[in-house]
């Protein structure tokens, strides 16, 4: 049986800008501009504010005409605004002036100067260019070409060589064989930089020792090494080394010293200087012992409500259709929400980064120490939810005197010394790390004996804490560390 019934219930529920507010919030100096962009190309009623000052001046002009209006027009404007909604004074007041902080404006009248980037030649243009060289088939620069253009970013082929050759045969109508793809890329490892294209590390290194000038006998037997017993060797495991190879001790360490210093990943460190540039949202410097937190939107335009649209709602001696001006209403309250947003995220971000500078005073003095914190701490302090705080610190940056650090590197948990002062775990990986450095390289520390120092020094921690530590550096366990 069907009924109707009441029920009165609370909730919260964001609002739309309250949504486009925290989509902007999160977003980075770089994704920001995108955005802005984008959205002047949406809504006709933003516009780019290049000189701030005639806004002010059709401001003034605005208050003196209003000074001469007759009672008639008065009562016209009242109507107006009764129909309507909003009045002209919306359109043109100082509160829609647009957006332009003090730092993105030119300094002594000089204009901000970009150098252009040198032009650069890929790495696979480089390789082919060697390769034309040899003297070689059209279809082996074809396999060439096909074989380069299946190298990923740290220069190995991670597609089958068989199917390579199958795709070559069905797309030119060929008749190539795998063992012809294996000479062309044969001779594309010995190419400068050597190893690009290998298909595994082993291969990678082989190829590096092949064009090294190392002394025949220590070559031969780094190459036996690498091609032979390259598992024992990654195990670090040289007894068996030894027992196998039949060399003196010496010789092998000399071998595993010239295979170490060949380079895993050749095709690493090809990237423009723009994939490679990290643009800081903030910049921190110290003037006469104060610190001055300046918020990098410089490549922010200042905003504004477009004037030009004045005419579709108060034409004189015309009639706008009914339609437009619902138009112009919904890309005003747009433009309107928009310019309010980065007012507030420009606001939010600033109040943020002050209070992480304050919590973190002392690394931003020397940059050695920082304290605990979590995202709860700066959030209690700014007077925000943490989810905020989440979004102002995701993909923020900020140039110190010490270098560019994400926003992340200031937030870290930490552990209680004996003393009850609270210590951060970077400082205590920096202890794991230095420790690690000094250590005997024969006998290297493991996990344990780490946590038995940290624990006599004060630090209470345990011993899978080390590991996990040990582990976010990169760093291997202590059987892998044994060198000879």
């Amino acid at each position: 049986m069907l009924s109707l019934h009441q029920q009165l219930k609370l909730g919260l529920k964001l609002t739309p800008q309250q949504v486009q507010y925290l989509k902007l919030l999160q977003l980075p100096s770089l994704s920001l501009e995108q955005r802005v962009k984008l959205e002047l190309e949406q809504n006709p009623m933003l516009e780019v504010a290049e000189d701030l000052e005639p806004v002010q001046e059709e401001v003034e002009a605005g208050k003196e005409e209003s000074d001469g209006e007759t009672d008639k027009d008065v009562e016209k404007q009242e109507e107006r605004k009764e129909d309507e909604g909003y009045t002209l004074e919306d359109y043109i007041s100082d509160d829609n002036a647009g957006h332009k902080s003090p730092e993105s404006l030119p300094q002594n009248g000089e204009e901000e100067y970009e150098s252009p980037l040198p032009a650069s030649v890929p790495l696979t243009e480089r390789l082919l260019t060697q390769f034309r060289m040899l003297d070689v088939e059209a279809e082996e620069e074809l396999i060439a070409e096909e074989i380069l253009g299946n190298v990923d970013e740290d220069g190995y082929l991670r597609r089958d060589l068989a199917l390579i050759v199958q795709d070559l045969n069905l797309t030119y109508n060929l008749t190539l064989s795998v063992e012809r793809a294996e000479a062309v890329l044969h001779k594309i490892l010995n190419l400068d930089p050597p190893g690009v294209a290998a298909r595994t590390l082993p291969e990678c290194l082989a190829a590096q020792l092949r064009c090294t000038n190392a002394p025949p006998a220590l070559r031969e037997l780094a190459y036996r090494v690498v091609t032979q017993h390259f598992d024992d060797f990654r195990q670090k495991r040289f007894d068996i080394l030894l027992k196998h190879l039949h060399v003196p001790q010496e010789t092998l360490k000399r071998a595993s010293d010239l295979i170490q210093r060949m380079n895993p990943k050749p095709g690493e460190g090809e990237f423009s200087a723009q994939e490679n540039y990290v643009t800081p949202d903030f910049i921190v410097n110290r003037d006469h012992g104060e610190f001055i937190i300046t918020l990098n939107d410089r490549n922010i335009p200042p905003l504004r409500i477009n004037n030009a649209y004045k005419a579709l709602i108060a034409p004189k001696g015309k009639k706008v259709a009914q339609d437009a001006k619902d138009f112009v209403r919904k890309k005003f309250e747009a433009a309107k929400w928009f310019i309010a947003s980065i007012h507030q995220r420009r606001e939010t971000l600033l109040r943020v980064m002050r209070a992480i500078l304050e919590r973190q005073h002392q690394w931003f003095a020397d940059g050695e120490v920082l304290r605990p914190m979590i995202y709860k701490d700066i959030a209690e302090v700014v007077g925000v939810d943490i989810s905020t705080i989440s979004r102002v610190v995701n993909s923020k940056y900020v140039q110190t005197e010490f270098g560019v650090y994400p926003l992340r590197f200031f937030f870290t948990s930490g552990l209680t010394s004996e003393s009850g002062e609270e210590v951060s775990n970077t400082a205590v990986k920096q202890r794991i790390k230095d420790l690690i450095s000094a250590e005997d390289p024969k006998q290297p520390l493991n996990d344990d004996t780490i946590g038995k120092i940290l624990n006599q020094e004060g630090i209470h921690i345990a011993r899978r804490t080390v590991a996990k530590y040990r582990e976010s550096l990169g760093i291997p366990i202590a059987r892998l560390r044994v060198k000879i």
